[in-house]
């Protein structure tokens, strides 16, 4: 099996949300710090805030689309933490380390996700229920 290296940190931890606009007020008085950015990923069908803490960021996900993943997840199982997602310096290499290790993998290949970054996520099956997320810049 190949190493791959560490992940770098955390570099967010996403929630799913109905209502963006109320989960923003929400988290701005919860956590003390504005959110920075909201962008909408038309790909993937979501509009997404982020708040920075340190090094890590909490990104808020809302469906723009009645049958998009987020939409989905929370009719699932409501609103919540829908993935945690770590910094890599090597995605394609990080993924190809995944599947050698027997990871399920939801992204073969790199894509585009927010804030520019490249992304790729790993099936909760092969993480005990948590979908993973991995992101380079």
């Amino acid at each position: 099996m190949e190493r791959q290296a560490a992940p770098t940190h955390i570099e967010h931890i996403g929630i799913a949300v109905k209502n963006l606009d109320e989960a923003v007020k929400l988290y701005t008085r919860l956590l003390g710090v504005p959110c920075y950015l909201v962008e909408e990923v038309k790909d993937q069908s979501v509009r997404t805030a982020f708040f920075r803490l340190g090094e890590t960021k909490i990104e808020l996900l809302e469906s723009t689309s009645a049958d998009g993943p987020v939409a989905k997840f929370i009719e699932k199982r409501g609103e919540g933490i829908h993935h945690i997602a770590y910094a890599v310096d090597d995605l394609t290499g990080s993924l190809s380390s995944a599947k050698s290790a027997g990871l399920q993998l939801i992204d073969p290949e790199p894509r585009s996700g927010a804030e520019g970054l490249s992304i790729a996520f790993i099936h909760p099956r092969s993480t005990c229920g948590v979908l993973t997320e991995l992101c380079q810049k």
